[in-house]
């Protein structure tokens, strides 16, 4: 019964598209190429709507599926991090933190004249520069990467990144704590690369 419900609501919904637009029933089987009286028998709520008659319609009266049977929203998709400041770099989390890699973007405010101090843990690290450039010290490497490139890393290796401007320096990171690598690929000796 409800499901006689929700048939006699969607052709009542096809009926005003095609009213609101001033189409005929002919018109729209000319156009969609469905039958006349498959389109009254939509309307009326008593033929089935499957999707090989709803695509064509959609067509016709140009709108999405979804707008076509005013299927209802799922939700907000979209996602709101709380961004976290400290020392001027914001910091947006991009992952909820349940997965194996932790996703984040970064902004640094120019620092041409900041000390870089290097950290060594557990990971692996991955971090593409958006915008901006970004110094790297990575060991004794002194390294300047641009946008548009990616740096990746062992994070027992020593390494720090600034900004030294003359922009703001936008960066994504991602950082595995096990260690993993983000893809395969052949590296030299110290399991260093630099790529752009």
């Amino acid at each position: 019964m409800e499901r006689d419900t929700e048939f006699t609501r969607l052709g009542s919904r096809l009926r005003s598209i095609r009213e609101s637009r001033h189409l005929t029933l002919a018109t729209v089987s000319e156009a969609s190429g469905i039958s006349i009286s498959t389109l009254s028998r939509l309307e009326s709520g008593s033929r089935r709507p499957h999707l090989d008659l709803l695509l064509p319609l959609a067509r016709v009266y140009r709108l999405t599926l979804d707008d076509l049977v005013d299927a209802p929203a799922l939700g907000d998709p979209r996602i709101r991090p709380r961004p976290r400041v400290r020392e001027g770099v914001v910091t947006v989390p991009l992952s909820g933190g349940d997965g194996p890699w932790e996703a984040f973007k970064q902004v640094h405010p120019p620092a041409p004249d900041a000390d870089i101090r290097q950290w060594v843990h557990q990971g692996w690290d991955w971090i593409y520069v958006i915008s901006g450039r970004m110094r790297l010290l990575l060991a004794d490497d002194d390294l300047m990467v641009e946008a548009g490139a990616a740096v990746e890393f062992d994070t027992r290796v020593p390494h720090g990144f600034s900004n030294p401007g003359p922009g703001v320096l936008e960066v994504l990171c991602l950082f595995n704590a096990a260690g993993a690598r983000l893809h395969t690929r052949a590296v030299g000796e110290d399991d260093r690369l630099v790529s752009g």
